[in-house]
């Protein structure tokens, strides 16, 4: 049938595997896939095995195993599958009860079209079995649906007790939150205050029900018109990557024409002066070529007058020579001023090779969401004052982020002296604000998700808060360690500051540590008392440590990329948390993330 296969489409369908459900199983958060498939995701993820947990693939909760210690394959056989899709499947899944035969018929070895539906006892009947069904004075009354036309046919499905397998469910007992059967009423829940029968209660679960369907339509409609807005963002990026490109090449190519106008001038400039030279060098061999002649006819002359037979003629040469007249005739000196003795090209290549690896032609700047943008320019949008009534002393906040639910902008805070976390946000053009009361008092505190906290507080405990903008407490994590200073990793890992030992620790969302990171300088830790953390757009982390009088800058593996003020320098650099006022003053950037200096 139609809605058979509607159905198997888009709710009986694994989103992993895409198929139908084979051995499916429902997670704490609701979410149903197949065991194998769950299982074989959740081998992949370091954090989930070391947590002992199944994770969502889809919204990446985790759901604690009854026995950890068995091997992962067996981790989700405990976990079963919700009543809905248990039902679904048994009506409308592969090995559904088919219709289109007789179901009497059937079982009796024969073939027979089916005619009518029985809603009652759930079979189909064809015509002699209808009559038959028509006569027992027990079926006479039961409804029967006529199965020639094209119909929707409405199962009931009778859910068996799994203590008593011959009793259906009947019962619902509001104390203890469970379906039970006749008999389970008598046995276990005699002293219970209200027991009533599950039919009675159907109208009330339907209206809740229909309260979630609205709730889960607006959801819808809000992750729609999110997903609306991330493909125009599609869009625009892609022309914004086109725009860059050109960007890029338009500097690679200026980058290129201002290389090749160097080579062009160093090749004239070495033309000009070697054509120079050259010409020098040619007028030195043309005045060399004169005076050789001359100095050739002056040694004929010489040699004639000493053949003459007039000892006249011999003198006057004898005084030629001793005055210098016969040697200086013709006689050039071949070495000028400014004359170019000799051309050599000189190259620097170390300096050449730190030039172009200076090169910029631009930098790929990369803003990840809920990260903090040390480029954007801060604006100051409000000041609020934290105190608010009920306050048992003034406010001391230690720790603040901003989120937006709905459209709404939210400031978390932290309230070290009341013991509390505080929200505060504008509906309707009111200021308004939530507290949240803690047994202890809180410290640090960082955004998991779009409306999700995380906040350190000093009983060895780490709170998740959900932000709808009031304050809603979701778990508690218990650790070993007093953590202060907490930020967000990833959605499944978290960084947390310890003052004894001092380090910072990679958590998982259990409160497991899977790496500590405490760094070396001269054989001397670093860390001394790590206040504040926070997450770079790169993902490393930034340490506001105390201790130290410093901030450093570390990577999840442990390595340190910078310290400010350095290891040698003794500047002070970081306020204490007792000289915060009672009013904090927020920095929003571009981005609405927080920058909140102390």
């Amino acid at each position: 049938m139609a809605t058979s296969q509607k159905l198997e489409e888009h709710f009986l369908t694994c989103t992993i595997c895409t198929e139908v459900f084979d051995n499916p199983c429902t997670l704490v958060c609701y979410h149903t896939f197949c065991r194998k498939c769950v299982v074989n995701y959740t081998k992949t993820k370091p954090e989930a095995i070391s947590a002992k947990s199944l994770l969502c693939p889809f919204c990446s909760k985790m759901t604690k195993v009854s026995e950890p210690d068995r091997p992962v394959e067996e981790w989700a056989d405990d976990v079963k599958p919700s009543f809905v899709i248990q039902g679904l499947l048994d009506s409308f899944g592969p090995g559904s009860k088919d219709t289109t035969s007789c179901t009497c018929c059937h079982a009796e070895g024969e073939a027979s079209l089916a005619s009518v539906w029985c809603s009652v006892c759930d079979e189909s009947l064809c015509d002699r079995c209808a009559r038959m069904h028509k006569r027992f004075p027990s079926s006479r009354h039961h409804d029967l649906i006529d199965l020639s036309g094209e119909v929707n046919i409405a199962r009931k499905r009778k859910v068996m007790c799994t203590e008593h397998k011959d009793e259906c469910v009947q019962f619902l007992c509001k104390d203890c939150k469970k379906v039970t059967c006749h008999t389970c009423c008598i046995i276990y829940h005699r002293k219970c205050e209200s027991v009533v029968t599950l039919e009675s209660e159907l109208p009330a679960l339907k209206s809740k029900l229909l309260n979630e369907k609205e709730n889960l339509r607006q959801k819808q409609i809000l992750i729609e018109k999110k997903v609306d807005t991330v493909k125009s963002n599609v869009i625009t990026e892609k022309d914004r990557y086109v725009q860059m490109e050109s960007k890029i090449k338009s500097s690679g190519r200026k980058a290129r024409e201002t290389i090749t106008l160097k080579e062009n001038k160093l090749l004239v400039e070495l033309k000009e002066i070697s054509e120079r030279h050259i010409e020098q060098l040619n007028a030195d061999i043309k005045s060399g070529e004169i005076s050789v002649q001359m100095y050739r006819q002056q040694a004929e002359l010489i040699d004639q007058t000493l053949q003459s037979e007039c000892d006249m003629d011999v003198y006057e040469m004898y005084q030629g020579c001793d005055a210098g007249d016969v040697e200086d005739v013709g006689h050039t000196d071949l070495k000028e001023k400014g004359r170019i003795a000799r051309i050599t090209f000189r190259q620097d290549s170390d300096k050449l090779s730190r030039a172009v690896d200076d090169l910029q032609l631009g930098e790929i700047d990369v803003l990840y969401d809920g990260v903090l943008d040390l480029a954007a320019t801060p604006v100051l949008r409000d000041t609020i004052s934290v105190t608010v009534a009920g306050d048992q002393s003034d406010a001391r906040p230690l720790d603040v982020t901003a989120l937006v639910i709905h459209d709404t902008h939210t400031v978390v805070t932290t309230d070290h002296n009341n013991m509390s976390v505080k929200s505060f946000y504008t509906r309707d053009n009111q200021s308004c604000h939530s507290k949240l009361s803690l047994d202890s008092q809180p410290w640090g505190l960082t955004k998991l998700q779009h409306n999700q906290v995380a906040v350190t507080v000093k009983n060895k405990t780490i709170i998740t808060v959900e932000v709808n903008p009031d304050l809603v407490l979701l778990s508690t994590i218990t650790t070993n360690k007093q953590y202060y200073g907490i930020t967000s990793l990833t959605p499944s890992t978290l960084a947390a500051g310890s003052r004894s030992p001092p380090c910072v620790d990679i958590l998982d969302m259990t409160g497991n540590v899977l790496r500590s990171v405490s760094p070396l300088c001269n054989g001397t830790k670093i860390l001394k008392n790590p206040c504040f953390l926070c997450t770079t757009r790169t993902g490393n982390i930034l340490v506001s440590d105390y201790g130290s009088q410093r901030v450093l800058c570390l990577t999840p593996e442990g390595d340190v990329v910078f310290t400010y003020p350095r290891q040698d320098t003794q500047h002070r650099c970081i306020l204490w948390a007792s000289q915060v006022p009672t009013q904090v003053t927020f920095w929003l950037l571009s981005t609405l993330r927080i920058m909140w200096f102390i």
